[in-house]
């Protein structure tokens, strides 16, 4: 049982687990329900779009810049295996 490394970062589990759950958000609402600095965000995003599990959308609101996330459907796929591992190896130390 291997867990992915990508998706098993604490950091990163949380960000996955958020877009699954909430779908596209953006920048500021995932960084202060993260609780996390600009900086740890953009790198984790960035790690998640180079394996394509993210899908970064930017436009401008207002003559303001705004940035959402989604999860790709690789991305949905990834965090589904991840859960499923841990479900198996929560039901192996019952019996």
């Amino acid at each position: 049982m291997e867990f992915d490394k990508l998706v098993h970062q604490p950091t990163r589990l949380q960000m996955f687990a958020h877009l699954y759950a909430h779908g596209e958000t953006g920048f500021t609402d995932l960084q202060e329900e993260l609780d996390i600095t600009e900086g740890n965000l953009a790198s984790h995003i960035s790690k998640m779009e180079d394996a394509e599990c993210v899908v970064v959308e930017k436009q401008f609101v207002d003559r303001k810049p705004q940035t959402t996330y989604r999860l790709s459907e690789r991305g949905e796929e990834l965090f589904e295996s991840h859960v499923q591992t841990l479900e198996q190896l929560i039901s192996a130390l019952d019996t």
